[in-house]
């Protein structure tokens, strides 16, 4: 069996309550939870909630037995005005113990109001370096939106030079907004991936179509040979976004978290 840790991003349930999100991924057996933290679109967390809701969604990861081992906080960090937004989401993270941080480049789900270069944003986020090294965090850094390939994210990465950034290689993504070959582009960014999103794709490459694991053509067991081969141990996280329309209910999201976790059993995993 291989062993590594395997979650389940709660934005699977956007559109429902971290109470319900809990509930369908511990059913389907899983024991890590990304929370999701995204501003304007799904806020299961978020800096500004009350301390007593914040104990309360502690308090239920531990009746059920979920580990909130990372935290998606999605910020522009090209937009100086946000990073003080971000070193708040870096702090929530470290009130869960989350050991991780997601974040894209750019806004996730809202308008961007700045752009910066690549060699800007690296200066960025070289100053969230003393936050990551204080809480004994990792920030991963998104394929999504503009910065859709991992090879761009390579460079980034490269440029902030610090072992506690990496790349969250979205596999999905990379289709949707990089219009890549993903194999490939997965084995030329390998060695600065620290966190994987396993997302599916269907339909066309840009269409919002993005289905249980299995479901799809991301090309999974051979990006999982990729990281074996290379003894990248990095979490797995699954992330499911249906098409535009959303899934139809609560029991379709539930139903898809359970065939990803059957998908992955397939494929020699346990968890």
């Amino acid at each position: 069996m291989k062993k590594r840790i395997i979650a389940v991003n709660s934005n699977c349930y956007h559109g429902y309550s971290i109470e319900q999100a809990v509930a369908g991924i511990r059913a389907a057996g899983f024991k890590y939870i990304e929370l999701t933290a995204t501003k304007g679109w799904t806020e299961h967390v978020f800096p500004d909630q009350s301390f007593k809701r914040l104990l309360e969604v502690q308090d239920l990861l531990d009746r059920n037995g979920l580990i909130p081992f990372a935290m998606s906080g999605h910020t522009n960090l090209m937009d100086t005005a946000r990073i003080g937004d971000f070193v708040n989401n870096i702090r929530l993270a470290h009130f869960f113990g989350s050991e991780y941080i997601v974040s894209s480049i750019g806004e996730a789900h809202l308008k961007d109001n700045a752009v910066a270069s690549n060699e800007v944003v690296a200066e960025h986020i070289k100053g969230l370096v003393e936050y990551l090294e204080k809480y004994d965090m990792k920030l991963v850094l998104e394929v999504h939106g503009d910065h859709g390939t991992g090879k761009i994210l390579k460079d980034i990465v490269e440029l902030v030079g610090s072992p506690r950034v990496l790349i969250n290689y979205d596999t999905a993504n990379a289709i949707f907004y990089g219009d890549v070959n993903v194999p490939e582009d997965f084995s030329a960014c390998i060695d600065r991936i620290g966190y994987v999103h396993l997302k599916d794709k269907a339909g066309g490459h840009k269409e919002w179509n993005f289905p249980a694991l299995g479901k799809g053509y991301v090309e999974f067991p051979k990006l999982f040979r990729m990281m074996d081969e290379r003894g990248n141990l990095s979490p797995y996280s699954i992330e499911i976004e249906f098409t535009q329309a959303g899934a139809k209910d609560l029991a379709e999201i539930d139903q898809a978290v359970m065939d990803s976790a059957a998908y992955l059993r397939a494929q020699g995993f346990e968890f």
